[in-house]
């Protein structure tokens, strides 16, 4: 039986396990991460109910915008896993950013959703500092989101990472890739690892049974560690290296791997052809094939195996794009060029070297 007494009793949105007050401390904890982004154009502070950004109209004749959402994906299990929540932010930034660079456009600004059960503000505060990381790596400016907690929703000690960029870019200047002819030349660039897609297959080989698990040492760390690896940003390379010369196409490699997203740059008529053997596929994407006795088609799909980032260039332009991209620290190779495609019936993309498997 209920008392009248307790059922008279006043509840609170604490009790319900909600804490605003949780909240207001991860803004006061993250206030300062969010500054360092800021770009002139940003024309509002935290705390309002709409972030304000003025662009400079003038730098453009005719401008387009370009946007950009997506997530970390169950990467961020490692990270509840390790306890490590530095470096998914960077990810967050990186998968959207990454996706306005292969247009030609400019990054800038970026707002993020982090939806919990259980607000926790100093490692809301860490993820959401890694997020400014990330923007700062790509120069564009963190200026809102939203943090939400909902208690119930979430298991215990986890969240959920959500963000969205828009960039700029002059209508004129899009890479849509309708410019590229048999003879151009395919550059790589180098990835940091896995980046953010695969883990699904990643947790299941590392993990599972007769798996090393995220404490068995790989090349002098721990392979949590090593698969937490932010993805690479290759905003301000790419956009330096645009400034010198045209690029005719660009393609982030993410899920679908180079079978799935190199084709949705080609006009038609032509296809592309790589060379395996024309840059060093990093030792872990060895590792996973080994525990799962992957096929080689199965990688090419589902990760990036070594290369990023794809561009596609005029042949006799390779020389200047390559000395660009290493003088701006990436890590860049001619990979394959660009053949002449008869019939649909044909595949836009061959791949071969080392085995041919």
């Amino acid at each position: 039986m209920v008392r009248m007494s307790d059922a008279k009793m006043p509840m609170t949105y604490r009790e319900a396990g909600v804490d605003i007050d949780a909240g207001n401390r991860v803004v006061s904890l993250i206030r300062a991460a969010v500054a360092s982004t800021h770009r002139p154009e940003v024309s509002s502070d935290l705390g309002g109910f709409g972030a304000l950004f003025h662009p400079d109209w003038k730098k453009y004749t005719d401008p387009v915008l370009v946007s950009s959402t997506d997530g970390v994906g169950t990467k961020l299990k490692l990270a509840f896993l390790t306890g490590r929540l530095d470096t998914v932010g960077i990810d967050l930034v990186a998968m959207s950013v990454n996706d306005l660079v292969v247009q030609g456009a400019e990054p800038l600004f970026f707002l993020d959703y982090f939806a919990t059960g259980r607000l926790r503000p100093e490692e809301a505060a860490t993820v959401i500092q890694g997020i400014a990381a990330g923007c700062r790596q790509a120069g564009c400016a963190l200026i809102g989101g939203e943090t939400a907690e909902m208690p119930g929703f979430y298991p215990d000690g986890e969240f959920d990472l959500a963000g969205f960029a828009v960039g700029m870019v002059e209508k004129s200047a899009i890479i849509d890739g309708r410019t590229i002819v048999p003879g151009d030349a395919v550059i790589g660039l180098a990835s940091s690892g896995p980046h953010s897609n695969g883990y699904s297959l990643i947790r299941k080989l590392v993990l599972g049974p007769g798996g090393p698990g995220l404490e068995g040492l790989f090349e002098g760390k721990s392979l949590g560690e090593v698969l937490l690896t932010p993805t690479r940003i290759y905003v301000r390379s790419l956009l330096g290296l645009l400034k010198h010369q045209p690029i005719k196409g660009l393609v982030h490699i993410t899920g679908g791997g180079f079978w799935e997203n190199i084709p949705r740059v080609l006009p038609d008529g032509v296809g592309v052809v790589l060379d395996k053997s024309a840059w060093p596929r990093p030792p872990l994407f060895d590792l996973l094939q080994s525990l799962g006795r992957i096929t080689e088609e199965e990688m090419l799909r589902t990760f990036n195996c070594g290369l990023g980032m794809v561009a596609i260039v005029a042949a006799d332009t390779v020389d200047a794009a390559l000395g660009h991209l290493h003088r701006a620290g990436e890590q860049a190779w001619l990979v394959g060029r660009v053949v002449p495609r008869h019939a649909r019936s044909e595949p836009a993309v061959v791949i071969h070297g080392r085995d041919e498997s």
